[in-house]
């Protein structure tokens, strides 16, 4: 038997693109404000850059001075448009059980709104232990360190940068807007093509550290 860690295994993750594949209901919440404010919104252009908070996506089709507003707005509606479009992305279920199996903890570390996130997890039935919102890139790092996150796992160089924040070792999965080179480029020490392939490399992380 090996000795016992000091402390649980504690792994974090991102949300959009990393978890779930919450375009659709990105796309309907986006169509929906945009239908309400009056203000042409590329949604496939939206969604094919997804990662950072709301407001910086706004700040390209609304004035400065119509941004908190309207992103104020896009969270209020979101639930009612977004939630039950957004399926979980394939090995995520598989990889929160693999590590609640070696007795560690996941958390959820996402520069989405607090309430919304835990709405998407609550629909798809994937229990973390906490869940942090409206945080981004490094800022993300701080969370992880204050949970005490030894890995985190996200889809974009800005999930690097908030492993790497943290140093906490940093997993990139190709599922969302960054290929595999620009999550090496950005210091990625691991990179998948999807969390289907997670529950294999956790075998490989030891016990202890």
């Amino acid at each position: 038997m090996g000795t016992m860690a000091p402390h649980p295994l504690t792994v974090g993750f991102d949300l959009d693109m990393t978890l779930i594949d919450s375009r659709p209901g990105i796309k309907a919440a986006y169509r929906a404000l945009s239908a309400e404010t009056g203000t042409p919104i590329d949604v496939d252009l939206v969604v094919s850059r997804l990662g950072p908070p709301v407001e910086h996506e706004l700040a390209n089709w609304y004035p400065a001075h119509a941004v908190a507003a309207a992103a104020d707005r896009y969270r209020e509606i979101y639930p009612a448009y977004a939630i039950t479009p957004s399926p979980a992305l394939p090995g995520a279920r598989e990889s929160v059980a693999a590590i609640r199996a070696r007795g560690g903890r996941t958390i959820v570390v996402t520069a989405k709104h607090t309430p919304n996130a835990r709405l998407h997890l609550a629909h798809l039935g994937i229990e973390p232990d906490e869940v942090i919102g409206s945080l981004w890139a490094e800022r993300k790092g701080e969370a992880l360190r204050e949970h005490g996150a030894q890995v985190y796992v996200g889809d974009h160089i800005g999930d690097v940068r908030g492993a790497r924040t943290a140093d906490a070792l940093s997993i990139g999965v190709t599922t969302g807007p960054c290929d595999a080179d620009e999550l090496r480029e950005a210091g990625a020490d691991v990179v998948l093509p999807d969390l289907t392939q997670f529950p294999a490399w956790l075998r490989t992380y030891p016990e202890a550290a």
